[in-house]
């Protein structure tokens, strides 16, 4: 007890529950406790307006209660308005490493929208348990208009105050609320109501290390829980024991009200949060259920580089409410604990099902557009479309129609230009040759028919001479064709037969798969017809000797199977592709090293094999056999069994022409498990830091990461579109798992991680559980594991090795749809071209709505171009209008920090 006349120190207490939308439950067994949380908690809003709840910063939570009990939703606005309940302001609290930086942006954009509508959003950035923070997560905060963040994990040791001043690269910054010890620091405070007195001032006292003098914050709750029954009379209690504390429950957004944001004398922290220091970081996320993470990649760039960017210029119609519905599952899967892969089986199931379907969303919308601009092209023209917002020569996969005697196809452009081509193979004509009895010949056309399509072909026409019947078949058929007529035909022309078999024909037209070299607009699209004839290559793609060569790039294959790459600036990188092999004593969490570990690294077989011999492809399949252990002795990882199994790694190397890097593409078939396997590339010169790419930003990291908390700190880091260390640039598909040597002599990226267990009680690297034991056997990755990226040594650094734009090339490829119109003329339009930014977005928003990205550390201007601009405004992330630009010959010109992220909205 304390005498009156002393100030009684102040607790803000916030209720809340850290919510797993799905984690070791799958989903729906998740949301049963939610329902039962929520069915407990609004109630005793309602009863008393001292209670306040905050639910977790995402509003998922509240339509997954909603769609369970709709007649609440007027309770749950009333109780938002009132202030007692905080509700968003995110969609989902998503784990920012794994997914893309358009995708953080839709999931505060449609977290706010939905907040709206339930009564208001809660001002905070709240993110209180994802495995640490991407760099552009405050410029992404400030674009939204919020000025505070709240979180736990990441935060560096040089934080030594629960407030901080978190940087982004172009300099936005946001005062951020640390939560030492976690968001559920006040957990047990209530748990005994005879200690809560006791506990109250122990609370305050320990937090006096972190808030000085400051009023502390204490969280109370943490996972899938509601706050205790008692919870007010507890609070009463403290206040009228006369302690030196006085407790005030408040919602987070409260709580934070009175903090100053631009509060001097902060420490300031510059970039991502992934230390170690101050909270378990749980780095294995990254490589756990890789399969997960390529999907994710994979959706994200249909929905954000395709179908998004090429409906809105090309065809709107396709796109609402399909991008809508995309997007949200896009959102919903990057959900903390759902792409991560530390889940149940069925939750990873139910994530990769949900991933699923955005990519088939985003595919229908784009399919939709090029079918659009395939019927403005002739019926014999292939249509090219560019996703880049710069004009792109590159190589495209397509099938044209060619007379059989034509020795060479060349594709002309609108231009005339004949561009060259490789031909890959041709479509097998004859689809049937068959006798029928003269009774059955009739009705076995009418059984292969369905309108006018037989084969999956369109019927181009039908012909009866001699006992026989050919049907010639291709992609454009004739629009006239009516099976019943020609059955009656075919009829009269059986009966006037003589006695005999009939024979059935149905002949495909000749169609060839080429690879050819095509020159595409920015964002736009062009139409290309085959032509007799061969195009010249001043530096084509061959073999010899087992080598690859460019006139850019040369490969040689090694006797053990690695790699000898020189560049196109005459940089060697040697010792390429080197696979290790090692166990994996830890969980979906943590790589955990065995006691005794065996490493395998040596092929006992290497076989070499041409693919392609160019003139636009050359490739070579390298194909290498290891002896890889099994397993682990026992679960305490002692060691590898010394029973091995025969695994062959098959490594496909690739040049194409005009390409200044090589293309690896790296699968086996995976039948051990508790293991490791990691594909090592030698640095060119000692490699001091690495660069990688991510989330809007390219972020410098040392060879070490800083430790503490009882999780040995693995410098194992995520890569989203390339990363760099000493000159090695490999493009990358999607997030994966690297590591640079201590001595920086080696890079290794992670190609599968095996382990069957969400989280190990005892782990070699990790002081304490992250979660249930429970077995997850679909994450030892059982079958096929396929990696593919692409390298490119270089001298100077990522920026002068155009590591961005090298990226954009090799992760967006030109695409192609035949077309089908009517015209004769060949033809191409442009959509929006960029230069001195990156164009990461394109979309239907008031117009036309683009992001633009600065990837450099100095001022620039961009510059956006648009056939028929009429007028541009550049607009926040919200978008809001902040400023008109000036319009001269269909372009418009706006200054950029370094490291921007704006917006640009464009009519026409």
């Amino acid at each position: 007890m304390t005498d009156a006349t002393v100030p009684r120190r102040t607790v803000h207490v916030v209720p809340h529950t850290h919510w797993d939308r799905e984690w070791y439950e799958p989903f729906q067994r998740f949301r049963l406790q939610l329902v039962d949380l929520l069915d407990t908690v609004l109630p005793r809003l309602e009863a008393d307006p001292r209670f306040r709840f905050t639910l977790d910063g995402q509003t998922a939570a509240v339509d997954d209660y909603l769609e369970v009990r709709p007649d609440a939703l007027p309770r749950v606005i009333a109780l938002v308005r009132s202030g007692q309940l905080a509700v968003g302001p995110w969609r989902v609290l998503a784990d920012s490493f794994l997914c893309s930086g358009e995708n953080l942006v839709r999931n505060l954009e449609i977290g706010l929208a939905r907040s709206a509508e339930l009564g208001g959003a809660m001002r905070v950035g709240y993110i209180p348990d994802q495995f640490g923070h991407t760099a552009q997560l405050p410029q992404i905060l400030r674009g939204f208009g919020f000025d505070q963040a709240c979180l736990w994990r990441g935060v560096p040791g040089s934080v030594d105050r629960h407030a901080f001043r978190w940087v982004s690269p172009d300099g936005s910054a946001v005062r951020t609320e640390y939560l030492p010890g976690g968001y559920g620091n006040a957990s047990v405070m209530f748990t005994d109501p005879a200690k809560t007195v006791e506990r109250s001032i122990a609370f305050a006292e320990q937090m006096r290390a972190w808030f000085g003098d400051t009023e502390p914050l204490a969280m109370y709750g943490t996972d899938h829980s509601a706050p205790i029954p008692t919870l007010l009379d507890q609070v009463g209690a403290v206040q009228a024991s006369g302690a030196e504390v006085t407790l005030r429950l408040e919602t987070l957004a409260e709580a934070l009200a009175g903090r100053d944001p631009e509060e001097a004398g902060l420490p300031e922290v510059l970039g991502e949060l992934r230390s170690h220091a101050r909270a378990n970081l749980l780095p294995g996320i990254l490589s756990v259920r890789v399969a997960v993470k390529q999907a994710m990649a994979e959706a994200e760039r249909m929905v954000e580089r395709y179908a998004e960017p090429l409906s809105a210029l090309w065809c709107p119609s396709a796109a609402e409410p399909f991008l809508s519905m995309a997007w949200l599952r896009l959102v919903d899967a990057s959900c903390h604990d759902s792409v991560t892969g530390c889940g149940a089986d069925t939750t990873a199931q139910q994530v990769a099902a949900r991933i699923a379907e955005a990519e088939q969303l985003g595919s229908a919308v784009r399919d939709r557009t090029l079918n659009e601009l395939a019927a403005t092209a002739p019926a014999d023209s292939v249509v090219v479309v560019n996703p880049s917002a710069h004009e792109r020569t590159d190589l495209v996969r397509c099938q044209v129609v060619a007379p059989e005697e034509w020795a060479d196809v060349a594709l002309e452009l609108p231009d005339g230009t004949l561009m060259p081509t490789q031909e890959i193979g041709r479509a097998e004509r004859n689809l049937i040759d068959a006798t029928f009895p003269a009774a059955d010949v009739v009705n076995a056309v009418r059984r292969r028919t369905f309108g006018q399509v037989m084969y999956s072909r369109a019927i181009q026409r039908a012909e009866i001479s001699d006992h026989t019947v050919t049907f010639t078949v291709g992609r454009i058929g004739d629009p006239g064709y009516d099976v019943e007529r020609f059955a009656d035909e075919l009829t009269e022309a059986v009966a006037a037969a003589a006695p005999g078999d009939w024979r059935l024909r149905v002949i495909d037209e000749p169609s060839r798969e080429l690879l050819a070299l095509t020159t595409a607009p920015a964002l736009g699209w062009t139409s290309v017809r085959p032509r007799s004839g061969a195009a010249t290559l001043s530096a084509p793609a061959s073999i010899v000797d087992n080598s690859l060569h460019n006139g850019l790039v040369s490969v040689v294959v090694n006797e053990d199977g690695t790699l000898r790459v020189t560049g196109a600036d005459g940089t060697v990188l040697d010792g390429i592709g080197r696979i290790v092999d090692g166990g994996d004593a830890g969980d979906s969490y943590n790589y955990g090293p065995p006691v005794t570990d065996t490493l395998v690294d040596k092929p006992t077989s290497v076989t070499i094999v041409n693919a392609e011999t160019g003139p636009l492809v050359a490739a070579l399949v390298v194909l290498r056999t290891y002896e890889w252990p099994l397993g682990l002795v026992d679960f305490d990882g002692t060691a590898r069994t010394s029973e091995t199994v025969s695994v062959g790694v098959t490594t496909s190397v690739e040049l194409r022409v005009n390409e200044p890097f090589v293309r690896v593409e790296v699968s086996f078939d995976n039948r051990s498990v508790d293991h490791r396997v990691r594909f090592h590339l030698p640095t060119v010169r000692t490699a001091t830091s690495s660069h990688a790419e991510g989330q809007f930003s390219v972020v410098e990291r040392a060879l070490v990461n800083e430790g503490g908390n009882g999780e040995h700190p693995l410098p194992t880091f995520p890569a989203s579109s390339f990363v760099d260390a000493g000159g090695t640039g490999v493009l990358l598909q999607n997030v994966t798992e690297y590591e640079v040597s201590s001595d920086g002599s080696d890079l290794a990226l992670t190609l599968l991680r095996a382990t069957g267990a969400i989280s190990r009680n005892l782990h070699p690297l990790r002081a304490e559980p992250a979660g249930p034991t429970t077995p997850i056997p679909e994450a030892q990755v059982p079958g096929v594991t396929m990696s593919q990226f692409a390298i490119l040594p270089h001298t100077g650094d990522w920026a002068s090795a155009n590591l961005v734009d090298a990226a954009e090339r090799y992760r967006n490829p030109l695409i192609t749809v035949a077309g089908t119109g009517t015209t004769d003329s060949l033809a191409s339009a442009e959509g929006t071209t960029v230069t001195g930014a990156m164009a990461c977005g394109l979309r239907q928003r008031n117009g036309l709505e683009l992001r633009l990205v600065s990837y450099s550390d100095d001022a620039s201007t961009a510059k956006v171009s648009l056939p028929g601009l009429t007028s541009a405004a550049r607009v926040d992330l919200t978008g809001a209008v902040l400023e008109e630009l000036s319009v001269a010959n269909g372009s418009v010109e706006l200054p950029m920090r370094p490291w921007e992220i704006t917006g640009v909205r464009l009519t026409r």
